[in-house]
C-alpha cells in the first residue's frame, strides 16, 4: 500500500477497526513467546492483520459521503450492467474489509473493475481486463453513497 492511496471508511467501520487494533496489539503485548508452529503462524497472520490496520488508519477519509450525483467514486454503492449480458452486480467501491462492511459486497478502488468506473457517470461504459487477460466492458448502471443504498 502506498501512502498516496486514499481510504474511505464509514464512522462505524473506522471505529470497528480502530478497535479490532488496539485489541489485536493488546493480545501480541500480553503473549509469552513460544516454539509452537500454530502459536509462529498465528502471530505471523495477527501481525499482517496489525500491519494492514495501521496502514488503512493512517489517514483516512472518515465519514464524508460522496455527493449523491451519480458519478462512480470510493464511498458509492454502484450498480453495474457487464455487457456479456450477466446480471447486474451491486457493490461498494471502498476498501476490502469484511468487517467494516458486512451488508453490501466490496470492491477495492485498486481493482481493474473500479478503475474502469471512478469518474463515470450513469449510462457511461467502462472497460477494463479482467485475471486472465479478458477484456470487460462494463456499464454504470446506478450510483448512490454508501447509507442510501
Amino acid at each position: 500500500m502506498t501512502g498516496t492511496r486514499q481510504v474511505w471508511l464509514t464512522r462505524d467501520g473506522y471505529a470497528r477497526m480502530k478497535d479490532e487494533l488496539l485489541r489485536l496489539v493488546k493480545e501480541r503485548a500480553g503473549e509469552a513467546p513460544s516454539n509452537d508452529e500454530d502459536f509462529a503462524a498465528e502471530r505471523r497472520e495477527r501481525d499482517q492483520r496489525i500491519r494492514k490496520l495501521q496502514e488503512m488508519l493512517q489517514d483516512p477519509t472518515i465519514g464524508d459521503v460522496p455527493p449523491d450525483d451519480g458519478v462512480a467514486e470510493p464511498g458509492m454503492v454502484v450498480t453495474v450492467a457487464f455487457a456479456d449480458g450477466g446480471d447486474e452486480e451491486t457493490f461498494l467501491l471502498a476498501e476490502r474489509d469484511d468487517a467494516v462492511h458486512p451488508d453490501v459486497e466490496i470492491c477495492s478502488p485498486d481493482s481493474p473493475l473500479s478503475r474502469a468506473l471512478v469518474g463515470a457517470r450513469e449510462g457511461e461504459v467502462g472497460r477494463y481486463e479482467a485475471p486472465g487477460g479478458r477484456s470487460m466492458t462494463v456499464t454504470l448502471v446506478r450510483a448512490v453513497p454508501y447509507g442510501e443504498h
